[in-house]
């Protein structure tokens, strides 16, 4: 007991260390965000299927080829009927990433199992100069 007494402020920054190094390792179990070069990975070892949370006219003027869209306003009444099987690993896209992390909580809510975002969103998957087309 006199060693916690004397040392509480060692202890302190221990469990405080501790703490910070585990939380990305939480976070990380909630919510997976990819890199493009990962999406285009789980795309083609993993049948992963891309679906655009953007707006119709969004999606029309740029999406990644392949990609589903369902709007994220709909995606709660229509996601099912786009990707019936819920152990197929989904991408969501949207235009910056901010649509598709919100849109990563409802499907796993809806009990799809491989949910991922793509960071950066379409922004990141033209960037990394992958291709991209126009409806």
């Amino acid at each position: 007991m006199k060693f916690i007494l004397d040392n509480w402020m060692l202890i302190a920054v221990a469990l405080s260390s501790g703490f910070f190094l585990l939380l990305p390792v939480v976070q990380g179990a909630t919510a997976t965000g990819i890199s493009p070069a990962e999406a285009v990975q789980c795309m083609n070892r993993e049948k992963g299927v891309v679906i655009d949370v953007c707006s119709a006219t969004e999606f029309a003027e740029s999406h990644i080829k392949g990609a589903l869209n369902v709007p994220l306003d709909e995606l709660e009444a229509r996601l099912d009927k786009a990707v019936k099987n819920k152990s197929t690993p989904l991408i969501l896209v949207c235009a910056a990433g901010a649509r598709s992390k919100r849109a990563q909580a409802m499907a796993q809510k809806l009990g799809y199992e491989k949910v991922h975002s793509l960071h950066g969103g379409l922004k990141a998957w033209k960037d990394a100069n992958l291709p991209v087309a126009k409806a």
